[in-house]
């Protein structure tokens, strides 16, 4: 069983991947970290998702369930190689993309 390093109740971080929990209505989404090719820190504004709480406005950009994602101020985009880039808003983003830099994704 892989260690797991994060873990704030939607976004999981083990040895192998990461794990975003209700990214689908139906469960979660497991991406490997060679999946991920690169790793973007945005803002969360009006424009850009502070205030979607599950699905996506540009059919771009994919978010998780968070109902907490309004007081949040960072997101992190994923580039897994699709046209739909998974957008996850973890309560410590600056830990998550460490561990992200750690495991070669981005």
């Amino acid at each position: 069983m892989a260690e797991t390093l994060y873990d704030d109740g939607r976004i999981v971080c083990d040895d192998d991947g990461l794990v975003i929990r209700w990214y689908y209505l139906w469960g979660s989404k497991r991406i490997p970290y060679r999946s991920i090719r690169s790793v973007d820190q945005r803002p969360l504004t009006r424009v850009r998702g502070k205030w979607r709480i599950w699905g996506s406005g540009d059919l771009q950009h994919w978010y998780n369930l968070d109902p907490h994602r309004p007081s949040k101020e960072t997101a992190l985009e994923l580039d897994v190689g699709g046209r739909v880039r998974p957008t996850i808003t973890p309560d410590d983003p600056e830990a998550v993309g460490r561990i992200l830099a750690q495991h070669g994704a981005g």
